[in-house]
């Protein structure tokens, strides 16, 4: 069966892995839903985000597979809040949800109403994460991995400690091999309630995948416990390979990638034959560059993503813009493998020279990664995480004025909030901006009352509490150096220097 082109998104760096069995839109309808798209961007623009609203959910409802739909969606109530009309972010914690106006169409496979449904509810109250629960349900119900994530991204940024929005993410993330993500809201899960038995399973046997899978290794047997099959262990010489044009390869076992599976042989004989055959068949070009990463062939999926984009500009905007993420997907895997290669040569072999190439690939990194971000902000302008990610690049390239215009637009994200003033105030004690750097900080600290849940609230707030002591012994503000230093004494006697800088600080009042 072939594979529906589904548009990615940020959460999601694999096609999906299950499909959609309904038949593809017809053109004619996609052509008057994209117009419908076009001008409801021009509403969006002049600040009728009511009228925004009203189209933007005939485009969710009808198609709901398409990404971008979804995003300006959020985008356009994200402006329409600011606007002064949105209740509380947090109202669907307080309020009676409206998921069963969702569940209920859904539940009879009337997916346009269902949608409808959804959309309207999250009108009346944006914080409704219920409603985002069970879109994201409908969305995975019809292989819309990509949308099903994207509805779970938003839930979790309303409330990220949330245990049955992380349980579907866990499960959802898993099926399109984003372990890292998924052992991490399995992780929440479990500081919510530390005795889930299905938590701990799930990081247990996701840990194992996970080895596998970025290893591309393939076990026969993987027991139900979470053990698996022995695993054959790469060279240091494959970890140093490059492909011709001196990009790293993903390390695979001895000889994987020159004697791949015959399924892996008659699956991509079949599909390169399709593709020619059908080039604006866009179900195939995303089936086929799911195998290409699983045999450390990542330059092969970047080139048939280019293939691809071309080929879905034929077809619409939405579809090429699909496309599009999915190729900014592998660039950025590709780009992160050749870091992973760079430090295990330092790990092997640790010189002058092997640090000077990771140095050197770290800035590359950033720099591709910064693009693709950036790109996808432009397209995404609501979404704070992306925001977020670019301020974290640029900081790492020492732009600190340009991360900080970047993280001031990331502090829409509330469950980052913390960690986005720590950022902004180490960025602005950068640029010897002081005040704003202590004002910063002093918001952190505020936050992780109530932005920070479980084992992460203690770590973010002891650095809080390190960064404004000790810029404010900086600024000779002893009193508020002593203040903040011995409350992190209290909480750590132990964290960094803290001891020997009370110590100081008594010194320093002494001298004046």
């Amino acid at each position: 069966m072939q594979q529906r082109q589904d548009p990615p998104t940020p959460m999601s760096t694999s096609p999906p892995r299950q499909s959609d069995d309904r038949p593809r839109l017809p053109a004619a309808v996609q052509q008057r839903l994209h117009q419908v798209f076009l001008h409801a961007g021009k509403s969006f623009e002049k600040g009728d985000h009511d009228y925004a609203h009203d189209l933007y959910t005939q485009c969710v409802s009808e198609d709901p597979s398409a990404l971008a739909y979804a995003q300006h969606f959020r985008a356009n109530l994200t402006k329409r809040a600011g606007a002064g009309r949105k209740a509380s972010a947090f109202g669907g914690l307080l309020s009676k949800s409206g998921r069963g106006a969702v569940e209920k169409p859904a539940a009879k496979g009337a997916w346009q109403d269902a949608f409808a449904a959804g959309c309207q509810a999250l009108q009346k109250n944006p914080g409704d994460i219920g409603v985002l629960q069970a879109m994201a349900a409908a969305a995975g119900e019809l292989g819309h991995a990509d949308c099903q994530l994207y509805y779970l991204r938003w839930a979790l940024d309303i409330n990220g400690a949330d245990v049955e929005t992380n349980r579907m993410a866990g499960f959802a993330l898993a099926g399109v091999g984003e372990f890292d993500q998924a052992i991490a809201c399995w992780r929440r899960v479990l500081q919510n309630k530390p005795n889930d038995e299905e938590a701990s399973k799930q990081v247990s046997r996701l840990s194992v995948e996970k080895t596998i899978h970025v290893g591309g290794y393939k076990a026969d047997v993987q027991a139900e416990d979470g053990g698996a099959a022995a695993i054959s262990t790469a060279r240091v010489a494959d970890l140093a390979a490059t492909e011709s044009d001196g990009a790293p390869r993903l390390p695979t076992p001895e000889g994987a990638e020159s004697a791949p599976t015959e399924d892996f042989e008659q699956a991509e004989k079949r599909l390169l034959a399709a593709i020619d055959a059908q080039p604006t068949v866009l179900g195939n070009y995303p089936e086929l560059a799911e195998h290409y990463p699983n045999a450390a062939r990542l330059k092969d999926a970047d080139r048939l993503l280019q293939q691809a984009h071309a080929a879905a500009e034929q077809v619409s905007p939405v579809a090429a813009a699909g496309v599009q993420e999915k190729l900014e997907d592998v660039r950025l895997r590709r780009v992160r493998q050749q870091v992973e290669v760079a430090r295990s040569r330092v790990a092997s072999n640790d010189n002058e020279e092997t640090r000077k190439l990771l140095t050197k690939v770290v800035e590359q990194a950033s720099r591709a990664e910064l693009a693709v971000y950036a790109a996808r902000a432009d397209r995404s302008p609501g979404d704070s995480r992306l925001h977020f990610e670019i301020g974290i690049r640029h900081k790492r390239l020492g732009e600190y004025r340009e991360a900080i215009k970047a993280f001031q637009a990331a502090r829409g994200d509330s469950s980052r909030l913390a960690e986005t003033q720590i950022f902004l105030g180490e960025c602005f004690q950068h640029i010897e901006q002081y005040k704003l750097a202590m004002s910063s900080y002093e918001a952190a600290i505020e936050q992780t009352e109530t932005t920070v849940a479980g084992a992460a609230k203690e770590d973010v707030r002891k650095l809080c509490l390190y960064r404004a002591g000790v810029l404010a012994m900086g600024m000779r503000d002893y009193d508020r150096a002593e203040q903040r230093l011995t409350e992190l004494a209290a909480l750590d006697f132990s964290y960094r220097d803290v001891a020997g800088r009370l110590d100081k600080v008594a010194a320093m009042r002494k001298d004046t």
